[in-house]
């Protein structure tokens, strides 16, 4: 029996909105996959071992038999774009002490992965602190960084480094644009996009103030998982599910009203999946939930309490591999999957096929993903005779799969290093 159909709309909305959703519902999708029923691609499973083999052969090169060492995926990472840029904003919060920094830290984080969505293979942050131009999640991680220590993000933009919900009002489509140094020459895709995202999460964080504060402060989530947590020893133990929580629900207005409605409960980056239109007998059974940006986010954050508080955050096992471009270039590049022909149509400038990030055709590439992330994982650990607490799926996402996707692209397309399909992006996905 569809358990689904027992449900109303409103509970399959609350479902689709947890992380066992997105495995369940790409699962679904793999499933057709096997019996080569998908819409748009078809799948090659003799290709897996290629993956997995490249995949740890970046690692080692990297590595070497130093897994252990292989930090976890997360927005820290480009930040340390060309020079450590962490460690000395930390090092000059003097005075502070160590859950004031974290807020500060998440803060910035927050900011930073609403800014990442791609912003298009031509444009670049010449950074003045270096003088060199880095581009995609690096540029933007570190555009965002000159522009939080500024004050842009702040109500006080002479006093603390912050972001607040009264700071975040003040953000234009051409104050953001001067500051990512956007020009003609210059261009960057999803701008306005990226704005109503940080406008929205003004507004948000000043509906939650049980979660974010009264003056609506991103890192203020730490005062509502300090209320939840429990003290075991010396560590304090956070609930996955609270963090949850606060960036699901408590950010849930971000998201732009075009995004799918479920029994009246917007469900943010979750998206109906034609393949499964076949089979579906409720509302809501042909979407497919990935929350890829909130998942980045969690990660990021979770990152940044690990290492200034050290809290242990207990129940991560039901975070996915993230869905983008990256990790989904790989799968394709690699010949995991292959597009189908005359799936899609294609860009004459580019020469790739080309959709929108809300087609169908991608929902079901972002669904193979999810799944094939797992399997790649799970093939590397096994080759390695180690188990997921030895080396987890944020780590194989930081040091093989998305680094992979990034490097295969850059061989199969040097001129651009994009990936094997020309998206169309909003600006707040992928």
């Amino acid at each position: 029996m569809n358990i689904s159909a027992t449900l109303t709309p409103q509970q399959t909305a609350a479902y689709l909105r947890t992380l066992p959703a997105v495995r369940e519902r790409c699962g679904r999708v793999f499933e057709l996959a096997k019996e080569g029923k998908l819409q748009y691609f078809d799948y090659h499973p003799d290709k897996e071992a290629e993956v997995a083999d490249f995949c740890l052969g970046l690692m080692k090169r990297d590595f070497g038999d130093n897994f252990a060492a292989i930090p976890p995926h997360g927005r820290w990472r480009h930040f340390e774009a060309g020079a450590d840029r962490i460690t000395p904003l930390l090092e000059s919060w003097t005075g502070l002490n160590e859950k004031e920094k974290c807020k500060r830290l998440i803060d910035l984080f927050v900011v930073s992965v609403l800014l990442d969505a791609g912003a298009g293979k031509d444009w670049a942050f010449d950074d003045p602190a270096t003088g060199k131009k880095f581009g995609r999640s690096e540029g933007l991680a570190i555009a965002s960084l000159h522009m939080f220590v500024s004050g842009f993000f702040s109500s006080k933009p002479d006093g603390p480094h912050q972001v607040d919900a009264e700071g975040l009002k003040k953000v234009t489509v051409s104050e953001l644009s001067k500051l990512m140094q956007v020009s003609d020459s210059n261009p960057m895709v999803g701008l306005e996009g990226r704005t109503n995202l940080l406008i929205n999460l003004s507004k948000a964080m000043s509906a939650s103030p049980e979660l974010f504060g009264a003056d609506g402060r991103p890192g203020n989530l730490l005062d509502f998982l300090e209320s939840q947590s429990t003290v075991t020893g010396t560590t304090r133990q956070v609930p996955f599910a609270a963090l949850w929580h606060v960036l699901i629900d408590g950010l849930n207005p971000i998201w732009p009203a075009s995004r799918v409605v479920l029994g009246d409960v917007p469900l943010g980056d979750a998206w109906p999946c034609s393949v499964l239109k076949a089979s579906a007998t409720a509302p809501g059974d042909e979407i497919v939930p990935f929350h890829k940006l909130t998942q980045w986010l969690t990660y990021s954050v979770i990152e940044a309490i690990v290492k200034v508080l050290k809290w242990d955050i207990v129940g991560k096992e039901d975070m996915t591999g993230l869905p983008e471009y990256r990790n989904g270039g790989l799968f394709l590049d690699l010949g995991v999957l292959s597009l189908k022909e005359g799936a899609l149509p294609v860009d004459q400038v580019s020469k790739l096929p080309k959709a929108e990030a809300s087609d169908s055709a991608i929902v079901e590439w972002r669904a193979m993903t999810v799944v094939l992330l797992d399997r790649t994982a799970d093939a590397i650990r096994s080759k390695l005779g180690l188990t997921v607490d030895q080396l987890s799926l944020a780590q194989v996402l930081e040091s093989a799969t998305w680094k992979g996707g990034r490097e295969i692209a850059k061989a199969k397309r040097p001129a651009t290093g994009g990936p094997p399909i020309d998206l169309v992006s909003d600006g707040t996905i992928f």
